[in-house]
């Protein structure tokens, strides 16, 4: 039996949240712009500029409604920006489980500081984590390495006792290497992913 893990690196996109930017951005597409997931590919082509914090909010959403032929207020943006999100409701418990058998729980994401501030606001199972490691501030982006170097000796991590949950299978990839013990999650193998969490922890995780 493996050891009980002491820590757990959480994705946010598509773990704890679902993400379809289709969903709140392409009504900003006016009807005569053409495709909206054309406009919609060549804006997400350029998110990593601001998931590192290359550009700010302001600069972004400028770039943004260039690109989505979008003409209306910043504010406007915002809130469709912002509206992509919808709650993976059975991963929450599973958070506040992790959290009562005093496992470190660290939110560790790829994503900017406009969707940041309002998730942390309008979701209570971000109250849960004690630690985050952002892409936005640090400058790098999962599967770069080092991202995950900084979270391990930022949070004083031992990676063989750290669980490691994303949707991506490139940065399992890149978990794996760094000996994070890692499940790739899907929304619809939930129940694969409490399979995994059972043997891990040598304990029902429900």
């Amino acid at each position: 039996m493996p050891a009980r893990p002491t820590a757990a690196l959480f994705d946010i996109g598509n773990v704890l949240v679902d993400v379809d930017f289709s969903r709140g951005l392409a009504p900003l597409v006016p009807a005569e712009a053409g495709d909206p997931a054309t406009r919609l590919r060549t804006l997400l082509d350029r998110i990593n500029d601001l998931e590192t914090g290359r550009v700010s909010p302001s600069e972004f959403i400028g770039i943004a409604s260039r690109d989505l032929s979008f003409s209306g207020s910043e504010e406007t943006f915002r809130t469709a920006w912002n509206s992509i999100f919808h709650p993976v409701r059975a991963m929450w418990p599973i958070v506040s489980f992790l959290k009562s058998l005093g496992i470190k729980l660290v939110l560790f994401s790829n994503t900017n500081s406009m969707h940041i501030s309002w998730l942390l606001e309008n979701y209570e199972v971000f109250e849960d984590f004690e630690g985050r490691v952002f892409s936005h501030d640090v400058g790098l982006r999962k599967p770069d390495p080092s991202i995950y170097q900084h979270a391990i000796e930022t949070f004083d991590l031992t990676p063989e006792k750290t669980l490691y949950l994303d949707d991506l299978p490139e940065n399992i990839a890149t978990g794996r290497s760094m000996g994070l013990r890692c499940h790739q999650y899907a929304q619809e193998q939930h129940h694969q992913f409490i399979d995994w969490l059972d043997q891990e922890l040598g304990m029902p995780a429900r």
